[in-house]
């Protein structure tokens, strides 16, 4: 599926390459022929303006006057043979002329970077000429930004499109994930029931009180699992709990698991009861992982430090080890599905981690500080 979801993609991508090269192509055709038609317009207007210079009573000034006034788009500045400009311009902005000094001269240098001057020679006066600049007119630079301005469009269908299929992508993983957790909650839930009814008979045998009781701990171990995992791709209920006796209940929990060379240590900054809506089963799970983890990191000996404190808005959970750390590199893989440092395991404890808390708890997991050989810190933050 991710492999179709590239292509599709790439094949898109390469679409939209080639309709904006064949635009670009056909703009710049385009461009040029405007231009050249405009040339040959200046040079009609500059031809008109030498037939007013130079006309007699006898010569009909009708035609040149209307090809003089009937330029209302391609502007023009007229400048002596020492490209001193002579006040003579037109489709500029007056009042920007009249403001600002500079604006004429700016423009005649945008001119001379676009077009070669269009020269007129004054008979009457020897060595001297008129020579005319103009510019782009209003379509020319309209059809010569229009490749830029579709480029800009169909980046942003792209974007849309490519955000769109990620998160179509997205839910469809998402609904993978919460098949694969109900399929498995139901999977375990008729061997733990079948577990639930062989305690029972072990019961009414005497002599296996000692045994029973183990035993009745493992069943609703699974039991728990089973549950958390039925828990997965539905909204879950979210209760007010005291996280210091949750958070107490699963360090007890791992300690008891743990070898006698790992130290634990919890701090609530003094505090007994410090409430937050949580799903209680969901929440030790992310609790037990992040544990979990302290102690692989640390291979049998340690010390784990758990601090939670009461903030204004928030309520905040470090869990702290003096394990090998995680590298720089690595600290934005640590989340995602697959992603192990662990001979053996899946990947997935903090991938399941962060959903519990950013989905179900709209809360907030990273890791806040690791260093190689000295330990990491990851930090958790519910909203109150």
């Amino acid at each position: 599926m991710i492999q179709q979801w590239l292509n599709w993609r790439t094949a898109l991508t390469l679409f939209a390459v080639c309709i904006v090269t064949g635009t670009i192509f056909y703009s710049n055709y385009l461009s040029k022929k405007i231009g050249a038609e405009e040339k040959q317009k200046v040079e009609t207007w500059v031809e008109a303006q030498k037939t007013i210079l130079t006309a007699t009573e006898q010569t009909d000034l009708n035609l040149a006057i209307r090809i003089s006034t009937g330029n209302d788009d391609i502007p023009i500045i007229e400048t002596n043979e020492k490209d001193s400009i002579t006040n003579n311009y037109v489709n500029l902005d007056s009042a920007k002329v009249s403001a600002d000094k500079s604006y004429l001269l700016q423009k005649l240098q945008e001119f001379k970077s676009v077009h070669p001057p269009i020269i007129l020679p004054i008979p009457e006066k020897p060595n001297a000429e008129n020579r005319y600049y103009y510019g782009e007119s209003r379509l020319q630079k309209e059809v010569r930004y229009y490749p830029i301005v579709q480029l800009i469009i169909i980046g942003l269908f792209i974007i849309i499109t490519v955000i769109a299929q990620r998160s179509r992508y997205q839910n469809t993983q998402n609904q993978v994930w919460a098949g694969l957790a109900k399929e498995t909650a139901h999977q375990l839930g008729t061997p733990v029931t079948s577990l639930e009814g062989w305690v029972e008979v072990l019961r009414d045998i005497p002599g296996n009180e000692k045994l029973i009781g183990e035993i009745e701990k493992d069943v609703n171990r699974l039991k728990l699992i089973s549950d958390r995992f039925g828990k997965i791709g539905s909204i879950p209920k979210l209760e007010e709990r005291n996280l210091v006796e949750q958070i107490t209940n699963m360090i007890d929990y791992i300690k008891k698991r743990a070898s006698g060379k790992v130290q634990f240590t919890f701090n609530t900054n003094g505090e007994t009861n410090i409430p937050a809506m949580v799903s209680p089963p969901l929440f030790d799970w992310v609790i037990e992982n992040l544990l979990k983890n302290a102690l692989d990191a640390m291979e049998g000996k340690g010390k784990i430090d758990v601090t939670v404190k009461d903030e204004v808005a928030s309520v905040v959970i470090d869990v702290k080890d003096n394990g090998k750390g995680i590298s720089k590199q690595n600290i934005a893989k640590v989340f995602k599905p697959g992603f192990t440092t662990k001979k053996r395991g899946w990947g997935l404890g903090l991938t399941l981690t962060q959903r519990i808390v950013e989905q179900y708890h709209k809360g907030k997991i990273f890791v806040k500080h690791s260093e190689i050989g000295k330990g990491t810190t990851f930090r958790i933050v519910l909203n109150k």
